[in-house]
């Protein structure tokens, strides 16, 4: 899921602390956006607009970053609302909501725990790559 590649050029201190703190947004987010996972992503976002004139390795990570957000974002809202719907509506609980939410809290608890061990490795100027969402920014972030 994670892979750690070696970079072509020293990352400087600072290049390797405003990586790191593109994960750890999401992650200081989580105090107020826990009930509103759109929280998340705006601050997420927001951090990634304050550094998309910075150095390849910066904008690579915010970029990173912002996609396994989004995705976060997309599979929790389908999970908020289908709760809503059994809860108020008309639907029941079937083994594909049960399977979905089973789904749900293991993809938050694997991107939590992938987020801040990125944070860790990337604050010490480790590439990290993460499986799909590193595909994604190389494609967008020109090196």
């Amino acid at each position: 899921m994670i892979k750690e590649t070696a970079i072509l050029y020293k990352v400087h201190e600072s290049e390797a602390e405003r990586a790191s703190n593109s994960y750890l947004m999401s992650l200081m987010a989580i105090v107020v956006g826990l009930p509103l996972p759109i929280v998340n992503l705006i601050a997420t976002f927001m951090f990634f607009l304050g550094n998309r004139e910075s150095t390849p390795f910066v904008r690579w990570h915010c970029t990173q970053a912002l996609f396994s957000q989004l995705s976060l974002v997309i599979i929790n809202s389908i999970g908020f609302w289908w709760t809503i719907s059994v809860i108020i509506g008309d639907k029941v609980i079937s083994n594909d909501y049960i399977a979905y939410i089973i789904v749900l809290f293991t993809y938050n608890i694997l991107e939590f725990i992938a987020t801040i061990y990125s944070a860790i490795r990337t604050r010490k100027g480790i590439h990290v790559k993460w499986w799909f969402y590193g595909d994604v920014s190389d494609a967008l972030v020109k090196q």
